[in-house]
């Protein structure tokens, strides 16, 4: 009884959740004190929140987590010198700007948990509100179609504009739309990365690649080079290409669109897209892409495979869309949403180039495409 009364008269830091539509949710300081801004999206996951706020295609957004309580099981260790023992991180750090969610827990109870929720977020310097209706709010930002917003607490402090390369334009009592710029530099390596030993050697242009993909290439006993996004691939040597997923607009990516088209699809190599990688392939196929009304994101899409006739589960984070009725002639769909049949995948009739909208490698989310990855390493 003591404990519990300590626990209700703890004294806890009050933040506001301010949305671009007016509407102010007030709640609870967690993680870092600093003061963020961001588009607003959610997940839905009950579980592998760890991945998602580790995920590049999160960078410059507020991450809202519909379920009711995040944080049980801590974080995974990480281990820096180990990068295939870093289960649960799909990059090297956080990327979503902060985070919203109904309840956290303050504590830290998995065997494989190195920190808890909180002490990490507070270790990346990234803030959080709780005590939010989290479901209410994701059916708002859906009902919005686009949502922006800022996390605030009380003596919160400017987030450090030299944490990603995009925020130097960041301005206090802004609201930041992460699509107004090119974020491939935030995100992708500076310098070209080898990992693993195999007899197929795979190109992977980094727009904010998942590290399970790397993973997942590995483990099928392929080399990989991680290549930055500007890298001139004319002097690339390789078995194949994998253009990875990432964030932003994929129109909003200087010249690599161009240098896709010109150094990868004129050559007959397999070529792989995946999420944002499968828009920047469209592009450069002649298609164009469209912002969604309400995007994807969840670990429960239904898709349809048309020349298989089958239908998956799919793991999804995305706004964006390739147009159906721009699709150029020599290509066919491949995948659609079973939702709103908007495209989810795209391949050439004649030439091993094919890409999805969703994440086969699926972490975290459901493993049904999975075989995605073995289809494109059997063609190498």
């Amino acid at each position: 009884m003591l404990r519990r009364e300590k626990i209700l008269n703890k004294q806890y830091k009050k933040a506001s959740l301010e949305l671009s539509n007016g509407v102010v949710f007030e709640g609870r300081a967690i993680g870092a004190n600093v003061v963020v801004s961001g588009e607003m999206v959610f997940n839905t996951g009950m579980l592998g929140y760890s991945e998602a706020m580790t995920d590049p295609s999160y960078l410059g957004q507020i991450l809202v987590f519909s379920f009711c309580l995040i944080g049980n099981y801590g974080i995974p260790i990480f281990n820096s010198g180990d990068f295939f023992a870093c289960k649960g991180h799909e990059s090297g750090s956080i990327k979503a700007q902060g985070i919203v969610v109904s309840d956290i827990y303050s504590g830290c109870c998995h065997h494989n948990a190195e920190i808890s929720l909180e002490d990490w977020m507070k270790s990346y310097d990234v803030p959080g509100i709780a005590g939010i209706d989290t479901r209410y709010l994701v059916q708002m930002i859906r009902d919005a179609g686009n949502l922006y917003g800022r996390i605030v607490s009380d003596g919160a402090r400017l987030q450090d504009e030299n944490k990603f390369e995009f925020l130097k334009n960041f301005k206090d009592k802004e609201y930041v739309d992460p699509s107004k710029y090119n974020l491939m530099p935030s995100v992708s390596t500076k310098e070209i990365v080898k990992i693993g030993r195999g007899s197929k050697k795979v190109a992977v242009v980094d727009c904010g690649v998942k590290w399970n993909i790397i993973r997942m290439l590995v483990e099928r006993q392929c080399e990989i080079e991680i290549l930055p996004w500007n890298s001139d691939f004319s002097k690339v040597k390789c078995d194949g290409w994998l253009i990875s997923n990432g964030p932003g607009d994929p129109t909003n990516t200087d010249d690599l669109v161009d240098r896709i088209k010109k150094r990868i699809l004129s050559s007959s190599k397999p070529v792989l897209g995946i999420c944002l990688g499968h828009q920047l392939l469209s592009l450069a196929s002649g298609a164009k892409t469209k912002r969604l009304s309400h995007g994807h994101r969840s670990h429960n899409q239904p898709i349809f495979s048309l020349p298989e006739k089958k239908a998956y589960m799919s793991s999804q984070n995305h706004r964006y869309a390739v147009e159906k009725n721009s699709i150029q002639p020599g290509w066919e769909l491949w995948f659609e949403n079973a939702n709103d049949c908007s495209v989810e995948g795209l391949k050439h009739k004649t030439k091993p180039f094919m890409s999805v909208q969703f994440h086969p490698e699926a972490s975290s989310g459901p493993n049904d495409t999975s075989w995605i990855i073995d289809k494109f390493v059997e063609l190498l």
